[in-house]
């Protein structure tokens, strides 16, 4: 018996250090949780309720799975209409259609808006899904 304790907590150790995991949790400027988004691109808000979903080839749908926008894989956001929103850089830096600087997304998750006050924490969670969230009110 202690031997498959051993053989669990050994499995847990290595789902954790792996990065594996069921959700990333969306926090305000306060720390406090305002969503999560699940591995599977599940969107969900701080009462676990399904709000969308990014499918993993860029779609935004909402939660009755109506076409939304569309990230595209060099980091445009566009809507239903194909409309550019914006772009989210290399660096971080999320702009408007007018490539204007709306804010920026952090490599640890720390979400900024373009008077560089924080505006919220998304650690883990993709620059582009933050800019979804934050930055175009997808959801």
């Amino acid at each position: 018996m202690k031997h498959i304790a051993h053989i669990f907590l050994a499995l847990t150790l290595m789902l954790s250090v792996s990065g594996v995991a069921q959700s990333q949790t969306i926090r305000n400027e306060n720390y406090s949780t305002i969503g999560r988004i699940d591995n599977d691109g599940t969107v969900r808000d701080s009462n676990n309720s399904t709000i969308g979903r990014i499918n993993s080839n860029g779609d935004i749908r909402d939660r009755n799975n109506h076409f939304l926008g569309k990230i595209g894989s060099n980091g445009e956001i566009r809507n239903s209409n194909n409309s550019l929103l914006g772009k989210v850089e290399n660096n971080g830096t999320v702009r408007n259609s007018n490539n204007s600087a709306l804010g920026s997304v952090s490599s640890d998750g720390v979400v900024r808006d373009s008077n560089y006050h924080v505006i919220g924490y998304a650690k883990g969670v993709p620059m582009t899904y933050v800019a979804v969230y934050f930055f175009f009110n997808m959801f």
